[in-house]
């Protein structure tokens, strides 16, 4: 990949690391982050699939998201916190985005925090839009926050 990003699939042994982003990322949200236990689960499920975004040896960042016929959900994206703002993020969903499209996916969905601001302007900015709302769905410190639900629909030769 560009910009001195590597990606490579999670595997196994990347369960402990992935739950450590995950807590880094969400818990300062309030949300319970996911475990070592979720991360397996999930991978095993069917059509999950996960990678690794590296730089310069260093697991700085993963997403994962589920495909089933010609849709797709884009589970979680985590970045570690002293690297957000510097295209990692943006990095990792073209990276899905990609692997959707050659993959016969007509339709990406992700669900966000309302009040997560910088998350919202990563989606937006990549194209997606919102086609539903799940009140009081997450839970944080201080209540409870909308999600949004988003969709990104693909083109064949886009």
């Amino acid at each position: 990949m560009n910009d001195g990003f590597v990606l490579r699939p999670i595997g196994a042994l990347d369960l402990d690391r992935a739950s450590a982003l995950h807590r880094q990322a969400f818990e300062p949200l309030g949300e319970r982050p996911w475990t070592r236990r979720d991360m397996a689960e999930l991978l095993a499920s069917p059509g999950v699939a996960g990678l690794f975004l590296e730089v310069e040896g260093r697991e700085d960042g993963f997403v994962l998201w589920r495909t089933a016929a010609d849709e797709a959900e884009l589970l979680t994206i985590a970045v570690q916190s002293g690297r957000r703002r510097h295209g990692l993020g943006r990095a990792l969903l073209a990276s899905v985005v990609e692997r959707a499209r050659h993959g016969g996916v007509r339709n990406l969905f992700l669900e966000v925090g309302a009040d997560n601001a910088p998350a919202r302007s990563l989606y937006a900015q990549a194209g997606f839009v919102e086609v539903g709302r799940r009140p009081r769905y997450y839970q944080r410190h201080a209540g409870f926050a909308d999600a949004l639900v988003l969709r990104f629909t693909l083109t064949a030769g886009g």
